[in-house]
């Protein structure tokens, strides 16, 4: 099923001009707005929020509108710059979204997450992150994902909400149907005739007979209509950087078979291998695109966990993902775009004089993991330089040459550890004696020998160096072992004798092997 997400920004060329001049966002400044000529007159083009609680619009005259907000700010207005801001927000949404991402001129972007919501645990997690982000840049914006670009276009516009908009799978008209008709990106004029005609809602205007509207407004108000249901493909056109490597094959008939795109596949990675090697560079990200002869767009996206210009392991990475594409009624070009790019080390002569005596294809194997799972789950650990347990393994790419520090010394640590330690009873003697007795998730277990302290200190130099609901620095650690053999790592809050380096309280944080 088609996911397509509609970003709306309904300030965008005021949070543009205010963020390329520094300016906070609103609230601190006087209203702005952005005009053009008009006739020997200057008319408003876009305004901000504050300018549109005002009651100013666009197409309002800037006389009317200085009326109404004596301190308005008026900004000359600059259509081509907005064009080339958008283009350049699909960019990097393309990077790192979807491979189908267009700009939706004046004021959005769309987005075909089809097959890429699960990369980010979801489609909400995709549009909170989304939202997040841009937000982050004082950029007011709103968000939908449904079935349909033009469902998706119009929730996100007439359902206003500072969270994600998702309209479930096959719930289009549902949604549509309480919707005002000027949901459907028909001209201003043709909605307000259909208002003064009765029609107020969506539902009003697919219960009515077709034929008498359709002479008087034209094809254009059933073509929108059907779009936003589905009945008629709405492709997304997507954008590419001028220097972004793509090839791209038109066929002479449109195929359907796995077979037919998997030959296929294998021609374009053979010249994307070409052009990869003109430029020095390997390939990380790739992007396949399917155009279908009724208009649809498809694509799917694989990854390489180094730099790749090897035609084989590509296609093969490809050919994995055809059983995720619908061919429809046939598939008449395909393009293949290196979406993620970088340089490639010189290959070691060890290699080349090692003949067929090869060691294992590393990056071969994480590439097929990474691509069926998802990126996110496959990693491995390394040690990072702290003084806290918790902190000294991180997680990192499965082939990063990230090492991290070592260590910071040489006493055991538990193979297993808690991923948040656990309050613990404990009967101890203070300051340093080690515990003689413990109860953990309602069990009793009596201590045979033990081993400690261990004292360990927060990590004064960073901001954040303790846990905040353990806000104390002094821990002291004892490795025990109770009387039925199991060894555990138990601390103690404070140092046993000082209330203020801790409350005394004891934890259990991991269990030896």
């Amino acid at each position: 099923m088609r996911r397509v997400v509609s970003l709306y920004l309904p300030c965008w060329p005021t949070d543009r001009i205010r963020r390329k001049a520094g300016r906070p966002p609103e609230g601190d400044l006087a209203p702005l707005v952005t005009a053009l000529p008009d006739h020997g007159r200057r008319v408003i083009a876009a305004v901000d929020e504050e300018a549109r609680r005002l009651g100013i619009a666009a197409g309002m005259t800037v006389t009317k509108a200085r009326s109404l907000a004596p301190e308005l700010d008026v900004v000359d207005a600059d259509p081509e710059g907005d064009l080339d801001g958008l283009r350049r927000l699909a960019l990097w949404a393309g990077k790192r979204y979807a491979p189908i991402v267009a700009p939706d001129p004046p004021d959005g972007i769309w987005l075909d997450v089809t097959g890429c919501a699960h990369l980010f645990e979801g489609e909400v997690p995709l549009l909170k992150d989304i939202l997040r982000r841009v937000m982050a840049t004082g950029t007011a914006c709103q968000i939908a994902v449904a079935d349909t670009a033009g469902c998706a276009h119009a929730v996100a516009r007439f359902v206003p909400s500072g969270r994600p908009n998702v309209v479930e799978q096959g719930a289009t008209r549902k949604a549509l149907s309480i919707l005002p008709v000027s949901a459907l990106r028909i001209e201003p004029g043709v909605a307000d005739e259909l208002r003064r005609m009765g029609f107020e809602r969506i539902e009003q205007l697919v219960a009515a007979p077709r034929a008498p509207l359709a002479k008087r407004f034209g094809r254009q108000l059933y073509k929108r209509l059907d779009q936003a249901f589905g009945h008629v493909p709405e492709p997304i056109d997507p954008v590419f950087p001028i220097e972004m490597p793509r090839v791209r094959l038109g066929l002479l008939e449109p195929i359907g078979t796995a077979d037919a795109i998997a030959q296929v596949i294998g021609d374009l990675c053979v010249e994307m291998a070409r052009k990869l090697m003109q430029a020095g560079t390997g390939a990380r990200r790739l992007d396949l695109h399917f155009e279908r002869v009724d208009g649809h767009r498809q694509a799917v996206r694989v990854g390489t966990a180094t730099p790749s210009r090897d035609a084989s392991h590509l296609s093969k990475l490809l050919r994995q993902k055809i059983e995720a594409v619908d061919p429809g009624l046939g598939i008449e070009a395909m393009s293949l775009v290196a979406s993620l790019t970088q340089a490639m080390a010189a290959s070691q002569v060890g290699t080349i004089l090692a003949g067929d005596r090869h060691g294992p294809d590393l990056a071969s194997i994480v590439d097929t993991l990474a691509n069926r799972f998802g990126a996110r789950r496959l990693y491995r650990s390394a040690p990072r330089e702290s003084t806290m347990p918790e902190r000294e393994v991180g997680f990192v790419a499965p082939l990063s040459g990230h090492e991290g520090g070592g260590w910071t010394d040489d006493l055991p640590r538990p193979a297993r550890m808690l991923s948040r330690p656990e309050p613990v009873e404990v009967m101890a003697m203070l300051p340093d004696h080690p515990p003689a007795m413990f109860v953990w998730r309602g069990r009793r277990h009596r201590i045979a020998q033990a081993d400690g302290p261990e004292r360990l200190h927060g990590e004064w130099w960073r901001e954040g160096g303790h846990e905040a609901d353990m806000p104390y620095a002094v821990r002291d650690y004892f490795q025990v072992e109770t009387s039925t053999g199991g060894r555990y790592w138990l601390f103690r809050l404070g140092d046993g004798e000082l209330p203020s380096t801790g409350p005394m309280r004891w934890f259990i944080h991991g269990a030896f092997a």
